[in-house]
């Protein structure tokens, strides 16, 4: 088992690793919308922060030498599931077919009031 951390990404708040690679693996932790420069999220609305956990993903994964292409399964947990189809559009231009299989879920309320967090399965 190896942590993987990128400075491009933004630093845990928690005890947890940004992601483990184990087993040919790539865990990458749930990502908030959050700017890894300024440690606050990229902006207020679903679209910013969408983006921001895309890009905060991606780092994290070239950090372990993989794309996104390597991603296999993503589980995304929005604030408010009216959101889907914004984050349906991001989500969706970082990636081409064969898509990432993938769960949803309409969650309370998230880490730092975020609207949105991602996490993924990635393959090397």
């Amino acid at each position: 088992m190896k942590a993987i951390h990128s400075e491009r990404a933004p630093k845990a708040i928690g005890p947890y690793s940004q992601a483990i690679e184990s087993h040919h693996l790539v865990f990458v932790s749930g990502q908030l919308g959050i700017n890894p420069q300024n440690g606050e999220f990229a902006g207020e609305d679903i679209q910013a922060q969408t983006k921001q956990a895309m890009e905060n993903i991606k780092a994290i994964l070239q950090e372990a030498g993989l794309g996104m292409h390597a991603i296999v399964k993503t589980t995304i947990l929005l604030k408010n599931l009216d959101h889907f189809s914004v984050v349906n559009e991001i989500y969706g231009s970082y990636f081409k077919e064969p898509y990432p299989a993938r769960a949803t879920y309409q969650v309370a309320k998230l880490p730092k009031d975020g609207l949105v967090e991602i996490e993924a399965i990635a393959q090397k």
